[in-house]
């Protein structure tokens, strides 16, 4: 059992390093379309842990439910605020509105 979990460990620290290595070499302009990107992949996650959550076997530990329940909050967190991030930075680039341009123009 340990020896299993050692090696699971093993590769989400694996993956954190190769993560970090990878979103740091992405230049500035593709950061919102990445951000898109993985908006929808976390989507899927979050169906996939509702799934998973909601098949559990009646006679599941509670360990079990309440490990399921955090990933899909946590899960959420993350679709929710990489929208977020990523309407922020669109907005970015939309220029002033109109009737800010003219009440500059008044002064």
């Amino acid at each position: 059992m340990y020896e299993q979990l050692l090696g699971n460990l093993a590769i989400l620290v694996l993956a954190g390093f190769v993560g970090f290595a990878v979103i740091s070499k992405v230049p500035n302009t593709l950061h919102t379309p990445l951000m898109s990107g993985t908006n929808a992949i976390h989507g899927i996650v979050v169906l996939g842990a509702l799934l998973v959550l909601g098949n559990l076997p009646a006679d599941a530990n509670w360990g079990v439910r309440i490990i399921a329940f955090v990933a899909l909050v946590f899960g959420t967190l993350n679709v929710i605020g990489g929208f977020l991030v990523t309407d922020r930075m669109l907005g970015m680039f939309k220029g002033k509105k109109k009737s800010d341009q003219k009440a500059g123009a008044d002064k």
